[in-house]
């Protein structure tokens, strides 16, 4: 009787873990626009467009990456993606400007896309056995979940004792760090008729599957919920909320600030598809 094939690859574990810190990063975001606005004066609008802007950019270059990954190799895009990602924060912590920020934040988005979805589940599939696939996917899905929980507090924890500049600094050399696992993402090749598909027909083969037609429009749902929560509901609720009772039931549970109470606001109020993953992927 041939031994059933391991769930748990170096393959798969190392997706989870660039999914994981790639989403973090990009969940905390909405954390920030207290403390930017803060320092220069500005509206939060002008802080809510960059974040607008990323939004735009990961979407934008997700089919970009994909096609990069098929054309010079999975680890190399990533790699490509983790960069662009560093760079973009780096460039952040360091801009003075609302125009600066928007910028910048181009290159986060498009840093996202490949350290995101569209390049490690492709790898992550092809790595797994035929049984095994679904689960894989289902647990990289849920760790970019784990994510978007683990993500705005560690941002607000880290605000509490350095600047948003130092944390900026920090979240690019953490996104850098995780190339340091990539030798162990190994996955077959992209077969020679795939690579041989023109881009130009691989969008008219998904719209004539009508799951994945239900799908797409299910993203437009998700996407614009996702974008509020995690980019302005944090800072509505910290300026909405009355000084925590230091005797009170929210200090005893570990929130004593008002943007504490903010960053909890962002994981009470995770999309229903992302509940949905992590109830049925685990």
């Amino acid at each position: 009787m041939a031994q059933k094939a391991p769930l748990f690859t170096p393959v798969l574990l190392v997706g989870c873990i660039i999914v994981l810190v790639s989403f973090g990063i990009r969940a905390s975001f909405g954390v920030f626009q207290i403390p930017i606005a803060a320092e220069f004066g500005w509206l939060r609008s002008e802080f809510s467009m960059a974040i607008a802007i990323q939004n735009l950019a990961w979407g934008i270059g997700q089919p970009v990456f994909g096609a990069l990954a098929e054309r010079i190799g999975d680890r190399r895009a990533i790699v490509i993606g983790a960069f662009v990602y560093a760079a973009g924060l780096v460039l952040s912590s360091w801009a003075v400007s609302p125009e600066a920020h928007q910028l910048y934040e181009i290159l986060v988005g498009f840093g996202i896309a490949g350290t995101g979805f569209g390049v490690v589940l492709a790898v992550v599939g092809r790595a797994s056995t035929d049984e095994n696939r679904s689960m894989a996917l289902a647990m990289v899905t849920v760790a970019g979940s784990v994510g978007q929980i683990v993500g705005p507090p560690l941002a607000e924890w880290m605000l509490s004792f350095a600047s948003w500049q130092t944390t900026f600094l920090v979240f690019a050399a953490t996104v850098l760090a995780t190339l340091l696992l990539l030798p162990m993402m190994r996955a077959p090749a992209v077969s020679r008729a795939e690579l041989e598909e023109s881009m130009a027909a691989i969008p008219g083969r998904a719209f004539r599957d009508p799951s994945y037609t239900l799908i797409f429009l299910g993203f437009f749902s998700c996407g614009y919920q996702l974008g509020f929560i995690t980019a302005h509901f944090p800072a509505m609720i910290t300026k909405a909320s009355a000084a925590i009772d230091p005797l009170g039931l929210l200090a005893r549970l570990g929130l004593t600030t008002p943007s504490a109470v903010g960053v909890l606001s962002v994981i009470l109020h995770l999309p229903i598809r992302e509940r949905r993953e992590l109830a049925g992927g685990i």
